[in-house]
């Protein structure tokens, strides 16, 4: 086990929290395992750190219940590691210093649902081109949980937006004094006055949110969507992609932006900042044409 000072402030939940997750090599562990990494040498290839921190980490996030490791091979035996539901509900914290980082550290400390075309945010973003979309499962407006990605040999054309709402009371207070938060009916409008010319393309429309999913059938009922929102309030797809946010009610909000995505769920374009919206559908749809 790794030598850690015990913090013995035992009623205090903070103190407590980082007695387990503390160390930096243990959150980003955390981090990647969110990506979809599994294997030890998947994590030493990306952290690039020695075999025996890495080790000690990995035993230090299983003892605690955060990562459960699963044998995928038999001769050696190897094992993978996979977050317990306890590892997943750390998925906001790492949202949360992401948001921060993002906010404080690489920009100017204002709240803001975009990003300057040349930061660093931006630049961590178009990154993602070439990365492969881990499988998971999110709730579409009807609660059916779905994956994010369209049918088997289909491009996809994921729309990511802060917050859309089928009444004007519901958005929270301020929105409209926040750069880039508005136009999310406008954006949402065009993919639905075009979808046939994304279908016939080969391509599935998706709009991905962190609203609850009543929230998204209301104003998908309101706009007439015939094509599937989703629910991410767990922040599962934003910590697997690290996608940037932003807080607005107390909430954690994705910043608009737009993947598309091969058949073999890898990106192969990112719309980020989307500054046009309408020009943003068009570039999305001329990606898939591509």
């Amino acid at each position: 086990m790794a030598q850690r000072t015990r913090l013995d402030d035992a009623d205090c939940a903070i103190a407590q929290a980082l007695d387990v997750v503390g160390d930096w090599w243990t959150l980003l562990v955390v981090r990647d395992a969110a990506r979809g990494l599994s294997r030890f040498e998947e994590f030493q290839r990306e952290l690039g750190v020695s075999r025996k921190v890495l080790t000690e980490r990995l035993r230090l996030l299983e003892d605690a219940g955060v990562l459960v490791r699963e044998p995928y091979q038999e001769r050696p035996v190897r094992h993978a590691y996979r977050l317990t539901a306890r590892g997943r509900a750390l998925l906001p914290v790492l949202v949360a210093l992401q948001d921060w980082g993002d906010t404080w550290v690489l920009g100017e400390g204002e709240l803001t649902a975009t990003a300057g075309e040349s930061s660093r945010e931006a630049e961590r973003v178009h990154a993602l081109v070439g990365t492969r979309v881990p499988e998971l499962l999110l709730p579409d407006q009807d609660g059916q949980v779905r994956d994010p990605l369209g049918p088997e040999g289909a491009w996809t054309v994921l729309y990511c937006f802060p917050g859309a709402y089928a009444r004007v009371e519901s958005y929270p207070p301020g929105w409209g004094g926040i750069p880039g938060a508005r136009g999310c009916t406008l954006e949402s409008r065009s993919y639905r006055d075009r979808l046939a010319e994304f279908t016939a393309a080969g391509a599935a429309v998706r709009g991905v949110s962190t609203q609850r999913p009543d929230e998204q059938r209301e104003f998908a009922e309101s706009e007439a969507l015939t094509f599937p929102l989703l629910s991410d309030a767990d922040l599962a797809l934003v910590a697997a992609l690290r996608l940037p946010t932003f807080r607005a009610a107390g909430v954690s909000r994705l910043k608009r932006l737009t993947l598309v995505v091969d058949p073999d769920r890898t990106v192969r374009e990112v719309l980020y900042p989307v500054q046009d919206i309408e020009a943003s559908v068009g570039a999305a749809l001329a990606a898939v044409r591509a």
